[in-house]
């Protein structure tokens, strides 16, 4: 059998990386926590970040002043591991909810129920996961492919952290939904397979996914002035 050009190769492998280190929302990171994923088309966030997003086209976002935030959840329910513990798991939705309250109550009343007036903001994180880190292009070459298999072998990669998030965006009065967002974001990655995840890894993504929330209420409110 004849053996494929080495720039073949080359080519398949640096694809590969493109796709592993991707935040694009596939539809099978779907986690089932929404009751509707027919209707999500891809987007951009106000950050420049890839999601999947619905949006009522009839909401007038001017109708609401207040914002009642959920507390985020996880959807399905984790089972800590040895890297990612329980204390981490809980630390990271007690963090997201001060996020959203934090960069929401800067532009709408923090409601302490939904009602008339008012946005209801259901959130859950769906994945927190590690995993070896995707190959970079000077390791495509042959002797590096092998290196870099021993290295993952003997638990010394580098980890990606993955983070997934959905959200509903109700009307606090009717319950009816007036917007849907899927998305994935990076954490930093962890040194290797035995290093445990902290809050810190994550937060950045937490903290991105607050400001996105608040800027694109900004942006509808503006424009439908």
């Amino acid at each position: 059998m004849k053996s494929l050009p080495r720039i073949t190769l080359l080519c398949a492998a640096l694809l590969a990386v493109a796709a592993c280190s991707s935040n694009r929302v596939d539809p099978s990171d779907y986690s089932g926590f929404l009751k509707d994923y027919s209707r999500l088309q891809p987007a951009e966030s106000p950050s420049g970040a890839p999601v999947m997003r619905w949006m009522d086209p009839k909401v007038n976002v001017n109708q609401y002043s207040q914002v009642f935030i959920e507390p985020s959840q996880f959807y399905p329910k984790p089972q800590p591991t040895a890297v990612i513990s329980a204390q981490t798991l809980q630390e990271i939705t007690r963090y997201f909810n001060e996020a959203m309250r934090r960069e929401l109550g800067s532009v709408l009343t923090l409601a302490k129920a939904p009602g008339p007036g008012t946005i209801v903001v259901r959130p859950a994180i769906t994945a927190v996961s590690t995993s070896n880190e995707g190959l970079k292009a000077y390791e495509v070459i042959p002797i590096a492919l092998i290196s870099a298999g021993v290295n993952t072998a003997m638990g010394g990669r580098d980890q990606d952290v993955d983070v997934g998030v959905e959200a509903a965006f109700l009307d606090g009065a009717s319950q009816k939904v007036l917007a849907q967002v899927v998305r994935k974001g990076a954490g930093k990655e962890l040194e290797n397979d035995t290093q445990k995840l902290t809050l810190d890894d994550v937060k950045p993504v937490l903290d991105g996914w607050a400001k996105d929330m608040r800027a694109s209420f900004v942006a509808l409110k503006q424009k439908s002035r």
